[in-house]
């Protein structure tokens, strides 16, 4: 069976979108075949930054002929007066089919012409000459480029195609304005090692030909031979190489032929913070750092970069990359001392000549309202006066490493450089970890804030920048949220999550929204906008991040209750806590044990208007109005049930409310359906009321830990 290879060869492609087009083509190509009636053994993508390739194998020379059923307009259309009229004959010269062909179905609608159509399969090499030119324009990705005088879109300008059906080339071409690109068998190798044209004979050929011009074009090869190579030079060096993944990604995506350079730099920029080396080093020149192999991660004065040049020029090469990295490292050196000759503290001002958002003032005015928000997380945990002052330093100092001189330089390192700012000017380890700490987590999966100040002000923080954003009209909608609001609001459920603090979210809000309003007065409050996003993140984490069933989750948060719902913001612990333990009961079983009791009552309470908060049935309840021994024994258990109901809910301890809803289910059965059951709509509109208020009451302790009308029986 033919093998068929296309190449698209380029300019250098940016690294990110070879990795994106490669998936795409994974994608895009079997699917574009499977419609195609081809179904090929196996399909190979490549990408180097010079070109993007893909091999089909096991290909059928053509398609099988097949069956189509094709249905035709309504039988009281096709025939008039039992003869065909003009719209079949019509409908039977498309198909190329006689009029004797044609079947009649009966359908739901009605009957309707049918015909069944022979289709002759085409062969391999038609449809891969249609489909080929598709693959290629239609790659998606960011910041496409027109060249030449045509329309023709691309991230770098399209020099040559490969298009060969075993050992024929198949006719492709790309037309751009004047030009036109055909296909051909010939490629490029390696710029410096292999300048040199390279005819492919045969599309099977494709990997081993431009292997000998110094080409390796699988990426997952790639990756393994730099891997190999970057070991081998760290085990030299006696260290151990530090390859982020993001990094490795990259640098795969850069070169052809790589080949592994050890570079070396003066040993007193040594004396710079490591993660300004690293930032140097990994973000801004894509080399890989090498550390002492002992637990303090030191560095060593060397690092490691993957060349795509001539390994005989590797000496060559590792002098102009230490020629590049000594002079960002005197750059920083520079920096750093000129930062640390005063105290971060006097930086503050510094920062009213910074804008936070168009419309929303300065970083200084943002760090005035961060202090106000962390006061007042402080008030509601009663934080001891030392501790609060040291979280006020830290909310003071979080933002004035931005206005230094290599945070300008380096925008990566704030935070970092907050942190190392503030112990060299004597500030306490706790403040200084926290200026830090405030930015974690930066991304999904990081680690979490570990020291109170980090958490306390990277949660005033966010909140600032989401209750000012969603004020000046910036709320998230669909897919967009330029300003990472959803993760901002995320990373602070999950900082009082992790580290258990006790906040009430619902008064953060109402106190920063209306401290919004009052400084925009020509704004209108952003707070119910505010409490619905907040909520739609509370949902969002406990489904995916704490896998709770989702309609667990809407038992925790209420369904169109909004006093039920906001109970969630107010005590986001007892919110995670609730759900957590709905999750356990209903997979250990005790859930369906009080679920047909809760649920019936839950029912017909709501036939009532007994309020949903009261748990007290003295308060409610005439037992005067008792005409069943059922009616006392239903009372005195929810007299019973009182105090256990005000435990679990002061000691976060559920559990006593449902073994108490478990042993109150078979008086609540009887008091349905027992010998002596009741009729709980009496005639007598009193005892009516009496009978579901007891029903309500029930309801009432079960709403302490969730709706259960949003639980779906399991």
């Amino acid at each position: 069976m033919p093998t068929y290879l296309l190449e698209i060869g380029t300019e250098e492609l940016p690294a990110s979108f070879v990795d994106s087009a490669i998936q795409q083509w994974q994608e895009k190509i079997p699917s574009s075949l499977k419609e195609a009636y081809l179904s090929p053994e196996n399909i190979a993508v490549y990408g180097t930054p010079r070109r993007l390739a893909v091999i089909i194998t096991g290909i059928a020379e053509r398609q099988n002929d097949r069956i189509e059923e094709i249905k035709g307009p309504p039988a009281s259309i096709a025939y008039q007066d039992g003869k065909p009229t003009k719209a079949l004959e019509g409908f039977a010269r498309k198909q190329g089919i006689e009029l004797d062909a044609i079947e009649l179905r009966d359908t739901k609608k009605g009957q309707f012409i049918f015909v069944e159509k022979k289709i002759s399969g085409r062969s391999a090499k038609e449809i891969l000459t249609e489909l080929t030119p598709q693959w290629i324009t239609k790659l998606e990705g960011k910041r496409f480029m027109r060249w030449g005088d045509g329309d023709l879109r691309f991230p770098r300008p399209i020099r040559t195609i490969v298009a060969l059906l075993d050992d024929e080339i198949l006719p492709v071409e790309l037309t751009n304005g004047s030009t036109s690109i055909k296909s051909d068998r010939i490629t490029t190798g390696h710029r410096i090692l292999h300048p040199d044209p390279v005819s492919i004979p045969t599309a099977s050929q494709y990997v081993q030909c431009l292997q000998k011009a110094y080409i390796e074009v699988d990426r997952a090869r790639r990756k393994q031979i730099i891997e190999t190579e970057i070991q081998k030079c760290s085990d030299r060096l006696g260290g151990i190489a530090d390859t982020p993944s993001e990094l490795l990604a990259e640098v795969v995506n850069l070169v052809e032929w790589p080949t592994a350079v050890v570079g070396q730099f003066e040993a007193e920029f040594l004396k710079l913070p490591v993660e300004v080396i690293t930032t140097v080093m990994v973000t801004h020149q894509r080399y890989f750092p090498v550390m002492v192999k002992s637990e303090d991660r030191s560095l060593l004065p060397n690092f490691i970069t993957i060349s795509n040049g001539d390994p005989e020029k590797s000496d060559i090469i590792a002098a102009g990359n230490a020629r590049v990295i000594r002079a960002r490292l005197a750059d920083a050196k520079f920096f750093y001392s000129a930062d640390t000759s005063e105290h971060l503290e006097t930086y503050l001002p510094q920062l009213e000549n910074v804008t936070f958002q168009k419309d929303l003032g300065t970083m200084h005015d943002k760090v005035d309202r961060i202090m106000e928000i962390a006061r007042s997380i402080c008030d509601r945990l009663e934080i001891e006066e030392d501790l609060q002052s040291e979280i006020e330093s830290t909310a003071l100092l979080c933002k004035a490493d931005l206005v230094t001189q290599m945070v300008y330089e380096f925008p990566e390192l704030q935070g970092i450089m907050g942190e190392k700012y503030a112990l060299v000017s004597g500030e306490k380890e706790i403040v200084a970890k926290g200026i830090f700490e405030h930015y974690l987590p930066r991304n999904a999966g990081d680690k979490m804030p570990t020291t109170i100040t980090g958490q306390i002000v990277g949660i005033a923080d966010r909140l600032d920048t989401i209750v000012s954003i969603f004020g000046n009209g910036g709320i998230p909608s669909g897919s967009s949220d330029p300003f990472g609001l959803r993760r901002s609001a995320n990373a602070i459920i999950s900082i009082a999550w992790d580290a258990n603090l006790d906040i009430d979210l619902q008064q953060l809000i109402n106190e920063s929204a209306a401290a919004f309003v009052t400084e925009h007065a020509d704004k209108e409050s952003p707070l119910k906008a505010l409490e619905e996003f907040f909520l739609q993140r509370v949902q969002t984490l406990l489904q995916e991040e704490l896998k709770i069933d989702y309609d667990l989750v809407n038992a925790v948060l209420g369904e169109n209750d909004p006093e039920y719902t906001k109970r969630a913001l107010e005590d986001l612990l007892d919110a995670r806590d609730r759900a957590l333990f709905l999750q356990e009961i209903r997979q250990n079983g005790k859930l369906n044990e009080i679920y047909e009791t809760v649920n019936r009552s839950t029912r017909l309470a709501a036939k009532g208007d007994l309020n949903k908060t009261e748990l007290d049935p003295q308060e409610v309840i005439k037992e005067s109005l008792f005409a069943k021994d059922c009616e006392r024994e239903f009372y005195r258990e929810l007299q019973e049930l009182l105090p256990k109901t005000l435990a679990s809910q002061q000691e976060r301890n559920y559990q006593l409310l449902v073994d108490d809803l478990a042993k109150i289910a078979p008086v609540v059965s009887n008091f349905f359906d027992g010998p002596e059951s009741v009729l709980v709509m009496d005639e007598n509109p009193e005892i009516k009321r009496n009978r579901l208020n007891l029903l309500g009451l029930l309801r009432n302790h079960a709403r302490t830990l969730a709706d259960f009308g949003a639980i779906v029986k399991g």
